[in-house]
């Protein structure tokens, strides 16, 4: 009986020595990480608390008893950009919704109201009434000290999976993509970093875990992740999203003419932008700005043709729209034109946008 109790005795020292060897090489694994995984999973964790899931619903009609209904229409990833409830996404995530709901980290869901809407840039500001402890904004960054190899996290929703985490590098700068309304935006930041369906709205993050740009589309012919993503740069957000808070769109100064059909310009072999009218009272008539006129047999006659401002060519409007918007109503700026075959210049202030009517 004693040597019965004496093997079991040691078979259970021996067993707990067993589990503790076990413990204590598991406890090793999850300690054990490079520098890299430290970093990513402390960037996840302290950004996490901050992406939302942003689900879209839209008005349709039912087929069968053709009463109106709200169904589902998309859904995104979005971000905490004040601790006042406002929160940032891309404008193709939200655009033509009739009602939008965005859920936190800890599950609750916040009915939402879209407060501006940036097509050209395909950002939108939505804002929640959700107690201040549950919001928690990202620490803002700066684009321009991004270069091509530096490690970027994009953390979203893809799929409608929560909160998922990719990482990769910043793989090209200053690309072009195409806005939802057809605009040009520039600048953007490359990554190789996954981005898939529902990432669309999240946050680029750098090792530091600042916000260093928005994640906005793949290029893939899947629609999945082929290595090849795209961010709006942080810079343009924190131009864009106080303007939209504010405003509740951009707010583009105006010099007062309106350029001839891009077209027509291009099929007469012009390049620049013909100005068809001058406004009266405009900054562009009080520098002598002229448009197209006629001549005594009824021909059109060229006017000026704007080829750049500030330096910055206009070969047509898109471009021309873009230097306005990096201007303020009240700055200086000096418009090259040609006029008659001769290249001139004129210095005129920018005006505001004229308030619409309700």
């Amino acid at each position: 009986m004693l040597a019965r109790k004496n093997f079991i005795t040691k078979w259970l020292s021996s067993l707990a020595l067993g589990l503790a060897t076990l413990a204590s090489a598991a406890h090793a694994a999850v300690e054990f990480a490079t520098d890299d995984e430290r970093n990513s999973m402390q960037v996840f964790e302290q950004a996490r608390p901050s992406v939302v899931f942003v689900t879209n619903e839209q008005l349709a009609r039912d087929p069968r008893s053709f009463d109106i209904m709200s169904v589902p229409a998309g859904s995104g990833t979005g971000f905490v950009w004040s601790a006042d409830g406002y929160i940032v996404t891309n404008y193709h995530v939200v655009e033509g919704a009739n009602k939008v709901m965005i859920t936190l980290q800890d599950q609750t869901s916040w009915p939402a109201k879209v407060i501006g809407l940036a097509p050209e840039r395909d950002l939108a500001v939505l804002k929640i009434i959700a107690p201040n402890e549950k919001l928690l904004a990202l620490s803002l960054g700066d684009s321009s000290q991004l270069t091509v190899g530096r490690k970027v996290l994009a953390i979203g929703n893809p799929f409608g999976l929560d909160a998922t985490l990719t990482t990769g590098v910043v793989s090209a700068l200053g690309r072009e993509i195409e806005s939802p309304n057809q605009r040009k935006i520039g600048n953007v930041i490359q990554t190789d970093a996954a981005i898939n369906p529902g990432n669309s709205g999240g946050p680029l993050l750098n090792s530091q875990g600042q916000l260093v740009g928005v994640n906005t589309m793949i290029y893939s012919p899947s629609g999945a992740s082929a290595g090849i993503g795209f961010a709006i740069p942080v810079n343009t957000v924190k131009d864009v999203v106080p303007q939209l808070i504010k405003n509740g769109k951009i707010i583009r100064p105006v010099i007062g003419f309106e350029s001839a059909p891009e077209q027509w310009a291009l099929q007469s072999g012009i390049e620049g932008l013909p100005i068809l009218r001058v406004f009266n009272n405009s900054p562009a008539q009080q520098a002598g700005l002229q448009g197209v006129t006629r001549n005594n047999w009824g021909q059109l006659v060229l006017g000026d043709v704007v080829v750049a401002i500030d330096g910055k060519l206009t070969p047509n409007n898109d471009a021309y729209m873009s230097i306005l918007e990096s201007h303020k109503p009240g700055d200086t700026v000096e418009i090259q034109l040609v006029r008659d075959g001769k290249v001139i210049k004129r210095s005129l202030t920018l005006a505001p946008p004229p308030v619409s009517k309700p």
